[in-house]
């Protein structure tokens, strides 16, 4: 296991240096650039500009110079756009705001569509199966861009309990519509993923033969079904987390809460390379990560996969 490890993370290092080469041309092929606006920039304030961020370079020596200060200084650089602040203070600042009511959507979306899924499974075509898919169904057709601005206009304009944006150092009062906005169309997901998931393996041989055995129902579905039932909602749960994480510029933008995801839209807007690419290697470290975290969940709950 130790061997596999490290021969992923060997893999991750060539895979992100793929990352970050590929997006610096690409960003650098677009039209305009940080300092292109409606207002033309004087040429010599231009080529002084150019300089001071060493844009003037051959885009081989700025992808060089750029490789070697993330790699060996862990520094993103300086921003473009918001001079007095750097890339590195930038993602400190949005993506613990992100990583806060993502990670609490994702244990949300979690719980909630696996304990669905497994109980509509149980009780096939019952009425406890016609609710939970009912549900899900609801959910999917509700994405976070759909549910957010619903939630704001229930919660916080006719009813007055909830406010409709902010922060306040993640009090439960902010936190409360940004996760359920978050969490419901992942949930709906889990929830049907291990639906399918879980009635195909109470059809299967050893199931039978468990129950057959005269074992408690309880014993079946916790110690026989439910493990290689969640393989598939495993191999879900990898990217999604990173989504949720990487992916929520909806819930940043309607609830205003600072994180990541609105630094990242502005930042492509205004062409600030610079937190572009802070945040795309930040998405990349994470997707590498879990991934790998996935694959190892994987040999813990199958260890036929470990051959």
């Amino acid at each position: 296991m130790l061997n596999y490890i490290i021969k992923r993370l060997a893999i991750a290092v060539p895979t992100l240096l793929v990352l970050i080469i590929i997006s610096f041309l690409l960003m650098h092929a677009a039209p305009g650039g940080p300092f292109t606006s409606e207002r033309a920039v004087p040429p010599e304030v231009l080529a002084n500009l150019e300089a001071k961020y060493g844009l003037n370079e051959p885009l081989y020596k700025q992808i060089a110079t750029y490789v070697y200060n993330v790699v060996f200084h862990f520094d993103f650089g300086p921003s473009f756009v918001y001079k007095d602040r750097t890339v590195n203070e930038i993602i400190a600042q949005g993506f613990p705001i992100t990583l806060k009511y993502g990670a609490i959507a994702f244990v949300l979306a979690v719980l909630i569509g696996v304990t669905l899924g497994v109980f509509a499974a149980i009780y096939h075509n019952s009425w406890l199966d016609y609710l939970a898919v009912g549900v899900s169904i609801g959910a999917q057709v509700l994405p976070n861009f759909v549910m957010a601005p619903i939630l704001v206009l229930i919660f916080t304009l006719w009813l007055g309990w909830l406010p409709g944006g902010g922060w306040q150092g993640g009090q439960w009062q902010f936190l409360v519509m940004p996760v359920i906005a978050l969490a419901t169309s992942y949930m709906a997901s889990i929830a049907r993923i291990t639906r399918s998931s879980m009635l195909e393996v109470l059809n299967s041989n050893h199931i039978r033969t468990a129950t057959a055995k005269g074992l408690p129902t309880h014993t079946v579905i916790l110690r026989h079904a439910l493990k290689p039932a969640m393989l598939p909602v495993i191999s879900y749960l990898g990217p999604t987390f990173v989504s949720m994480i990487t992916g929520s510029v909806v819930i940043d933008m309607y609830f205003s809460t600072g994180g990541i995801g609105l630094w990242f839209v502005n930042s492509a807007l205004n062409r600030d390379y610079s937190v572009m690419m802070g945040i795309t290697i930040l998405i990349g470290v994470l997707t590498i990560s879990f991934n790998l975290l996935v694959d190892l969940l994987y040999a813990w709950i199958d260890p036929r996969i470990r051959y």
